[in-house]
């Protein structure tokens, strides 16, 4: 008796190491399958990112050589704006100050390079800024960005909601004179999205906070009246 229940339990000592090694090595697969998931899902947000990333951005037409923003005027003195079409302080700016920007550019004094950057889309439930920045690059690519620029701060949404669809921002391409196809296609496309975060992300390299922000030469004017913004032009020409 005692032989062959020693038998029997050498059998099951044997059936018991055969379990525990089944279980590790189903363990060591779910592991090994866990990991490759993960692998997977990485490589395939790295591709997202590196799509959308501004190191593969390309600028539109008009464009700064480090494509940070969109010149105007060729004036000896740089004037430097850094604006969101969402923040309503950036339309009370162009309410202000934009007539005065103008002239000094019509004047020949200045040059005006426009970094529209996408600061608030936490207050758009349809990343809105990026949205309206990249079909600003439409708009630069169709000869119209001054003027597409206008009408959004013109017809800006309020904060915190789903604010103009794309079908809102074609409309208004074709009102100031833009081609509906090409520019629809372009804006639909998300053609200028990369170009929207190189821009927002060399404006955050550049310790600018807020919007608006403007500077003449590179230095802040801390109040942008007309009357500021003038003072600075003439000083930074003298």
């Amino acid at each position: 008796m005692s032989s062959r229940k020693g038998r029997k339990d050498a059998a099951r000592v044997v059936r018991e190491q055969l379990a525990r090694e089944r279980r590790r090595k189903r363990t060591l697969w779910v592991s090994i399958g866990a990991v490759a998931v993960l692998v997977v899902a990485g490589l395939i947000g790295w591709s997202v990112w590196s799509s959308q990333s501004s190191g593969t951005f390309v600028a539109p037409p008009g464009a700064t050589e480090d494509g940070t923003g969109i010149v105007v005027g060729s004036g000896p003195v740089t004037i430097d704006v850094y604006e969101d079409y969402l923040c309503p302080a950036c339309k009370q700016f162009e309410q202000t100050s934009g007539a005065t920007i103008e002239q000094l550019v019509s004047d020949g004094k200045a040059r005006v390079v426009y970094h529209p950057v996408a600061y608030l889309n936490r207050f758009s439930s349809t990343q809105y800024s990026t949205r309206a920045s990249a079909a600003s690059g439409c708009a630069a690519e169709g000869g119209k960005f001054t003027e597409f620029s206008k009408a959004l701060f013109d017809k800006q949404p309020p904060e915190n909601g789903a604010q103009l669809s794309d079908n809102e921002l074609i409309d208004i391409g074709a009102e100031v004179g833009l081609n509906r196809d090409s520019f629809g296609s372009c804006v639909r496309d998300g053609k200028y999205k990369p170009w929207t975060s190189h821009v927002s992300e060399e404006a955050t390299r550049a310790n600018v906070t807020g919007t608006p922000t403007v500077l003449v030469n590179g230095e802040q004017v801390r109040e942008w009246t007309p009357e500021n913004i003038t003072a600075a032009v003439e000083a930074a020409g003298r």
